[in-house]
């Protein structure tokens, strides 16, 4: 039986005075493929209802523990947030922002998940692992 996921994911970018929106919004699409953008004064706004292109990601970076310990860490009842760093993405790599704030500003993504549940949406996008292979790779 398919799992099916119904998610709204929101992104947004900070879009420096010194910075192209264009650049910007190449810089998201590298993580996130399936973006519909509005421009708002000074950033720009991302929605998505897919991260599975995110989850390729996250699966090639061999990331998997550590995205799992960043959605986790901020999950709550309906959904989970992470930030990524910007000058990362650019290069069309995954890197959670944690600690000091980077300097160009973070993707800031916030997932709402209406189906199936939290827990059960992170372990489709960053399964478990053991020595750091999907513990069961079948479910991708």
């Amino acid at each position: 039986m398919t799992t099916v996921y119904s998610v709204d994911v929101r992104i947004e970018a900070p879009v420096r005075d010194t910075e192209v929106t264009d650049r910007v919004r190449d810089a998201v699409e590298a993580l996130f493929t399936n973006v519909e953008f509005v421009s708002e004064p000074g950033k720009l706004v991302g929605e998505a209802h897919t991260l599975d292109d995110f989850s390729d990601k996250l699966h090639e970076q061999e990331i998997l523990d550590t995205a799992r310990r960043e959605f986790e860490r901020n999950a709550v009842d309906d959904g989970f947030s992470f930030s990524l760093k910007k000058q990362a993405a650019f290069q069309g790599v995954v890197n959670f922002a944690v600690g000091e704030p980077d300097e160009l500003g973070e993707i800031d993504v916030d997932v709402t998940v209406r189906s199936p549940s939290v827990e059960e949406y992170i372990d489709h996008l960053a399964p478990p692992t053991e020595d750091g292979t999907p513990i069961d790779p079948d479910r991708r």
